[in-house]
C-alpha cells in the first residue's frame, strides 16, 4: 500500500508530471526578479512572502522553518515553503495532491477545500491539519516535509468546523482546538478544546468552549496552541481579515480561565487586518510571529515580525509607546540563523527545461493526467485542449494551470506555439489572469485560420459570457509572444510580440479582481467547445517573472 501511495505522489495528477523531491532540494536557490524579501545588508523588508499564503502556519524543526497555507479548491495544495531564516523562502513540495472527494473537486470549487491548516512536527513525523469547511476536519502525515504525504484521514465529520490545531503535552495528553465557520455552523467567534488520540488521528470528546470572543472579539479564529513556562497561550485573530488585530489568550490550565490581551494590530502603520499566523523560536532564542495582510488582489501576503515577552505576555512588532501591545514592522534585521544566508524567493518563472513542473503551479480543480505533459526535449510544456463546461467561462473550467501574483508590480511573458486540430475550431491557448472577473490574451482556431484574440468577463463567478475581440490573423506555425504587465493599483495591460522586442498592446487596462477568499491568479490554459476523439495543443517554451 505504501509503495502504491508513492507511486500516486510521483504521478502528482499535473497532467502526467511527476517530479523527485531530493533532486529539487538539490536545485540552486531561485531569486525572483519581481520580489525579494532580504535586503542584502543583515535586514530584511516586509512582506517576506509577496505572494498569496493565506492562513500561514510554521514550525521550526532543526535548523529549518517550514510553513505551510490555505489553498481552497487549488490542486495540488497545502504548499510546504521550507527558510533557513524566516526571511528567505523556498517551495519544496505540496501536501495534497487529490483534493476529497475526488468527484467533488473534479470540477472547480471557489473558496472551498481547504481552509486555514496548522504543521507540527510529533514523535520524527511531520503531520498537517487542515479543515473542509463542509465535510471536516483532516490529518496527513510524512517523515519528509517535501513529501510524499499521506491519503487525507477524517479526524472528525462535521460541518462548519474550522482552524484546526492539535497539541502534544509534557504529559502525553493530545487535544485539538477548532474555531467555527459561520457560513455552514451557523454559530462562530468561539473556540473549542477536544481531547484527540494519542496518534491525533481521532477526536475523542465533544470539547468544552475554553473561548469566547462574541462581547470584544467577533469572528474569533484561526487559533494556534503553544506552552511555555507553564502557561498555555493562544495565539487567535479575530475582527475580520482587513481590519482586525492579533490576540493571545493564557492561562496555567489548558481547560482556562483564560486571560486576555491584544498583542498586534495595525497602529499606525499602513499594515491593514495583521493577525492570524505562527509564532517561532530560533535555534540561538529569539522569537518571531509570521502573519498575513489581506492586499487584495495580490492575496494575504506574509510578514514577518520580531516577538518578545513582557511580563509574560508576547508582545509582537514594535512597541513605540510601551503598552505592551505591538505594530508591525516595515523593515527590520534578520532573525539569527545557525546557516549561511542564502538568498533565495518562492519559484515564479518556469523554463520547461525538465520532467518537472515547477511546484508553484496549480490547477483550478483536479487534473485529468491527458491536460499536460512535458516536453524535456524540447524544453516546453504541453497543453492539450480539453472541453469547457457547456455554457461557462473560464472561471468554471478545470483545466486552468495557476499561480499566485508574485509581487506588487510585474511582468509576465511566455513564449508558445500553437498546433489546432484540424477537425476542430474555436480551440483557445493563451495567457489569463483569474478573479471574480477575468482577461486574457490567447489564439483561438477558426474556419478562415488563428486568431490572436483578447477576452474579458466580467463577474464570471455569477456565470457570464465573455467578450471576445479578434486583434489579428497569424500564422500558428510561428512562436508568439504574449505578455501581461501588473501595476501595484492591480491594473493591467495584455501585449503580444513576434520577436519578444517589439510589444503590441491590446485592449484597454483590466482591473484585476479578487476571488473566492483568494488574490487574482495568473496562468495559461487551452480548451475547446467539442469533444472528438483528438486535441489541439500548445507548446509553451517557458514563461518568466520579472518586475
Amino acid at each position: 500500500m505504501d509503495s502504491f501511495k508513492n507511486l500516486l505522489f510521483k504521478i502528482t495528477l499535473l497532467g502526467g508530471l511527476c517530479f523527485n523531491d531530493k533532486a529539487l532540494l538539490a536545485q540552486k536557490p531561485f531569486v525572483s526578479k519581481a520580489w525579494v524579501a532580504d535586503n542584502g545588508d543583515g535586514t530584511y523588508k516586509n512582506p517576506v512572502l509577496h505572494a498569496d499564503y493565506s492562513d500561514p502556519d510554521a514550525i521550526r524543526v532543526g535548523n529549518y522553518y517550514y510553513l505551510v497555507a490555505s489553498s481552497f479548491e487549488n490542486i495540488p495544495g497545502l504548499p510546504i515553503l521550507r527558510s533557513s531564516d524566516l526571511v528567505n523562502w523556498k517551495i519544496i513540495g505540496n501536501a495534497l495532491i487529490v483534493q476529497t472527494p475526488k468527484e467533488v473537486f473534479d470540477t472547480p470549487q471557489h473558496g472551498k477545500g481547504v481552509w486555514a491548516p496548522a504543521i507540527r512536527y510529533n514523535k520524527g513525523e511531520f503531520l498537517i491539519y487542515y479543515p473542509d469547511p463542509d465535510y471536516g476536519i483532516y490529518v496527513i502525515r510524512s517523515k519528509n516535509p517535501a513529501g510524499p504525504w499521506s491519503t487525507p484521514v477524517l479526524v472528525e465529520a462535521g460541518k462548519g468546523l474550522i482552524d484546526p490545531c492539535p497539541f502534544w503535552d509534557e504529559d502525553g495528553k493530545a487535544y485539538l482546538i477548532h474555531g467555527f465557520a459561520g457560513s455552514r455552523a451557523g454559530i462562530k467567534s468561539f473556540l473549542v478544546l477536544k481531547s484527540l488520540s494519542a496518534d491525533g488521528s481521532k477526536v475523542l470528546d465533544a470539547g468544552k468552549i475554553i473561548i469566547d470572543g462574541h462581547e470584544t472579539d467577533p469572528t474569533l479564529e484561526g487559533p494556534k496552541i503553544y506552552k511555555r513556562n507553564g502557561f498555555y497561550y493562544v495565539f487567535a485573530p479575530a475582527g475580520g481579515v482587513a481590519t482586525g488585530w492579533q490576540l493571545v489568550f493564557r492561562s496555567k490550565n489548558i481547560y482556562g480561565p483564560y486571560e486576555r490581551k491584544v498583542v498586534m494590530d495595525q497602529g499606525k502603520t499602513a499594515i491593514n487586518g495583521p493577525h492570524q499566523g505562527a509564532w517561532v523560536s530560533t535555534p540561538t532564542g529569539e522569537d518571531w510571529f509570521l502573519h498575513f495582510q489581506d492586499k487584495g488582489v495580490f492575496g494575504r501576503v506574509v510578514h514577518l515580525q520580531p516577538m518578545s515577552f513582557n511580563n509574560a505576555w508576547p508582545v509582537i512588532g514594535t512597541d513605540p509607546d510601551h503598552d505592551g501591545k505591538g505594530e508591525p514592522v516595515t523593515t527590520y534585521k534578520k532573525p539569527k540563523s545557525t546557516l549561511p544566508t542564502v538568498i533565495e524567493t518562492p519559484q515564479d518563472t518556469d523554463e520547461f527545461n525538465s520532467l518537472d513542473l515547477g511546484l508553484q503551479w496549480q490547477w483550478n480543480a483536479n487534473p485529468k493526467v491527458t491536460w499536460a505533459f512535458m516536453y524535456p526535449s524540447k524544453g516546453s510544456l504541453r497543453l492539450f485542449t480539453d472541453k469547457i463546461p457547456a455554457g461557462e467561462n473560464l472561471w468554471w473550467t478545470p483545466n486552468v494551470l495557476l499561480q499566485k501574483f508574485p509581487a506588487p508590480v510585474f511582468t509576465v511573458t511566455t513564449k508558445l506555439q500553437f498546433t489546432p486540430c484540424e477537425r476542430l475550431i474555436n480551440e483557445k491557448v493563451g495567457l489569463t489572469i483569474l478573479g471574480f472577473s477575468y482577461a486574457n490574451i490567447a489564439l483561438k482556431s477558426a474556419k478562415d485560420g488563428v486568431w490572436l484574440t483578447y477576452t474579458t468577463c466580467k463577474d464570471a463567478d455569477n456565470h457570464k459570457p465573455e467578450t471576445e475581440t479578434k486583434i489579428k490573423l497569424v500564422d500558428p506555425k510561428q512562436a508568439i509572444y504574449l505578455r501581461l504587465a501588473m501595476k501595484d493599483d492591480g491594473l493591467c495591460k495584455f501585449s503580444y510580440s513576434q520577436d519578444n522586442q517589439n510589444f503590441t498592446e491590446v485592449g484597454e487596462a483590466f482591473q484585476s479582481e479578487v476571488g473566492r477568499w483568494i488574490g487574482a491568479k495568473f496562468g495559461l490554459f487551452a480548451t475547446r467547445e467539442d469533444t472528438i476523439n483528438d486535441a489541439g495543443f500548445a507548446d509553451f517554451d517557458w514563461i518568466r517573472v520579472e518586475k
